[in-house]
């Protein structure tokens, strides 16, 4: 087990959707061990495997002093009704936007023994869901803000570079 260092934008993993999960060996039990160990720190709320260089479909989380994670995840539902907040992401440090989800979402994929798992809930925990879903897409929150403000959120972003 490991704390690994996060890649920020704009590292190209970030662009790059995920490879499935395909065998559970030592190396995917690993990036799980760093995963954890990773996002169990204040502040963090969710850790995409790309985050830490590694392009596979798994992701932690740390809401509410849960820490948990999912191989292959797939969001099989989300609610009509949705939240507005601010979002941000520590690959995209010190910038936090508005970013509208669904309140409620879940999503289903297994465990290192290879058994279906579902991970579901609302609020920020949903928010967590949908945000390290799209990481695994090679998708950041940016992309989801309206044009507007994501041309501000990037001129922003330019200048910490």
């Amino acid at each position: 087990m490991a704390m690994r260092e996060i890649r920020v934008i704009p590292d190209p993993v970030l662009r790059t959707p995920c490879d499935e999960i395909t065998t559970v060996d030592d190396r995917v039990r690993s990036l799980v061990a760093d995963l954890v160990e990773t996002v169990d720190y204040e502040g963090r709320a969710g850790l995409a495997a790309n985050q830490i260089g590694v392009n596979l479909r798994a992701f932690s989380w740390n809401i509410e002093d849960e820490i948990g994670y999912v191989l292959n995840p797939t969001i099989v539902e989300l609610s009509d009704e949705m939240q507005d907040g601010d979002e941000g992401c520590l690959s995209v440090p010190g910038l936090w936007y508005p970013t509208r989800r669904a309140w409620y979402a879940r999503v289903v994929g297994t465990d290192l023994d290879g058994n279906e798992v579902t991970v579901e809930g609302t609020g920020l925990m949903a928010r967590c869901l949908q945000h390290e879903t799209d990481h695994l897409d090679g998708m950041l929150y940016l992309d989801r803000l309206d044009k507007a403000v994501r041309k501000k959120a990037m001129r922003e972003m330019r200048a910490q570079l």
